[in-house]
């Protein structure tokens, strides 16, 4: 498994030129010809004027989407959604059946598609090669060797032929290539998944630090945690359209409650005062009537200390018979990240045979260890162990509160650990 790297740098399409580096997706489509035999195919093309023998399936219809200079655009949707196939007609490896993209300033783009390097070839001269087709002079990427080296981590298989790599060691390589100068706009698609946690997150934050530093970035991943930390905007793609275009945190709950099974009926997405988006999805069978957190001294409380022991209280009533019973809650940060969440499956107290109108009462305690910061609460009711299977709701944005530290030792970070330090002075 590979990568393919690719650059451009100017605008690909007629018309005009853009003045920075944004880009400019107009109508895009993708249709491919399904034939039924190889003879059909001939058929088709050596007889004139003869019936047509195929029929059209279109992957991709009506994209429309403009990414700002500098800002940053998640791609999230179900396999098959035309993701990718987006991805390599902005980057230029496959053509559009209608519409045009535009866009300016130097392009890389790590793509994996299970071609890349080449085999037979040293990781050092499929640098050189592919630092040129990036445009990079041979001068240029011999100034930038050693950061490859450095950034890849790959040790003296640098001089070894790629094809003894493992597809993790390609990725590595061809990260550190794309990313050997800072370009104006950087496409990735799930090209990192087949790295190792060490190298996702040394990845991660230089994807950060380019963001930050004016790129472009187009970014499809299934990872809802990366496209939440990194992205300003979210794109949700379903059989080849553009279904949904929000924030993050609003488009990543609306996936979540697709892969709930549900369908597009049962979710509600309500804008809060705050700007928020709640969701709430689930074929209605159970609902949530009230959650609260309930602080040490026995009060409902929106404010809670560092480290202070709560009762999360969430009650449930059943609209119908249902053979069991599942209900979860999870913790999530200010960019809609899950801090913490289980459920009560998980605890061993699923609930058997509940009738309709049943009312049950959840009670979960547990130290609030988590950093200061602002955090809302979601809670699910569903049959087995996740939500994904026979979902009844699933409803974020549920109840929110805020973690603020009140009598612990100064300390960063989102979860607070009680540390003990001992210092042994030795003479």
């Amino acid at each position: 498994m590979g990568s393919i790297l690719v650059s451009q740098t100017c605008g690909r399409t007629g018309g005009r030129i853009m003045m920075d580096n944004s880009i400019e997706i107009k109508n895009i489509g993708k249709c491919y010809k399904i034939y039924p035999s190889r003879n059909a195919r001939l058929k088709e093309w050596v007889i004139p004027f003869s019936k047509s023998q195929h029929q059209d399936k279109w992957v991709l219809q009506d994209i429309n989407l403009t990414v700002g200079a500098g800002e940053a655009v998640g791609i999230i949707g179900l396999n098959g959604a035309g993701k990718s196939t987006l991805l390599k007609i902005v980057t230029g490896t496959t053509i559009p059946t209608t519409g045009s993209v535009k866009f300016n300033g130097s392009v890389a783009a790590l793509l994996e598609l299970g071609l890349g390097f080449h085999p037979d070839f040293t990781g050092r001269q499929n640098v050189y090669m592919s630092g040129q087709l990036l445009g990079y002079s041979n001068e240029e990427i011999t100034a930038c060797m050693q950061q490859v080296e450095d950034f890849a981590e790959i040790g003296d298989a640098i001089d070894a032929p790629v094809r003894t790599y493992s597809s993790g060691m390609q990725v590595r390589l061809a990260f550190s290539v794309a990313t050997m100068k800072r370009p104006d706009i950087l496409i990735v698609d799930e090209a990192l998944s087949v790295g190792d946690a060490y190298f996702q997150h040394k990845s991660f934050n230089r994807i950060k630090e380019f963001r930050d530093q004016g790129t472009t970035l187009l970014f499809v991943s299934h990872d809802k945690g990366a496209i939440q930390a990194v992205c300003n905007r979210a794109v949700l793609l379903e059989h080849g359209k553009i279904n949904k275009i929000g924030t993050p945190e609003e488009i990543m709950d609306y996936y979540n409650a697709v892969l709930g099974g549900t369908g597009q009926d049962s979710i509600q997405q309500i804008k809060q005062a705050d700007g928020r988006v709640k969701t709430i999805s689930g074929n209605g069978k159970a609902s949530v009537e009230d959650v609260y957190i309930v602080n040490g001294k026995g009060d409902k409380a929106k404010i809670i200390g560092v480290g202070e022991k709560v009762t999360l209280v969430v009650k449930v009533v059943a609209h119908a018979d249902l053979p069991r019973l599942v209900c979860g809650f999870s913790i999530k940060d200010s960019l809609g990240q899950t801090i913490y969440g289980t459920n009560s499956d998980s605890l061993n107290k699923a609930m058997e045979n509940v009738t309709a109108g049943t009312k049950l009462e959840y009670r979960y305690t547990f130290p609030m260890t988590i950093g200061i910061g602002n955090y809302s609460l979601s809670t699910a009711l569903h049959s087995k162990l996740t939500h994904e299977d026979n979902s009844y709701e699933w409803r974020d944005l549920a109840a929110v509160f805020e973690v603020i530290n009140f009598s612990k030792y100064f300390f960063t970070g989102s979860s607070w650990l009680e540390t003990t330090l001992e210092v042994t002075k030795n003479e």
